[in-house]
């Protein structure tokens, strides 16, 4: 496992444990068929590693999980701005302190 994968996990079971949020892993890509064309699965070009909903507001959660060093590309960038833009909360979490901080700042109404 790689360890963004490994950290993903680690996030996942953490969130877990919050009572008022519903978290989802949204993988995201392509895979060449048989017939050599490609079919394309998850939300979207550049959409977040972890989707979730926030109880009771209902309010749409994005989670983009980097390493330490791991950098965002101009798609991830775009899909942020765009929930951000629509009164959801995104944010780029490092860790599972970052993730958890996070979680709590949507709660108070931030949008990252």
């Amino acid at each position: 496992m790689n360890p963004e994968t490994i950290l993903q996990t680690a996030i996942r079971q953490a969130l877990g444990l919050e009572r008022d949020l519903a978290l989802w892993r949204n993988n995201v890509g392509q895979v060449r068929t048989g017939h050599g064309s490609y079919v394309r699965y998850g939300l979207a070009v550049g959409s977040s590693d972890l989707i979730g909903i926030l109880a009771p507001s209902g309010r749409f959660v994005a989670l983009e999980v980097k390493t330490p060093n791991g950098r965002l590309d101009q798609e991830q960038r775009l899909y942020l701005e765009l929930v951000r833009s629509r009164g959801g909360f995104a944010a780029v979490v490092r860790s599972v302190a970052d993730a958890m901080a996070a979680i709590d700042r949507a709660r108070g109404g931030a949008r990252e």
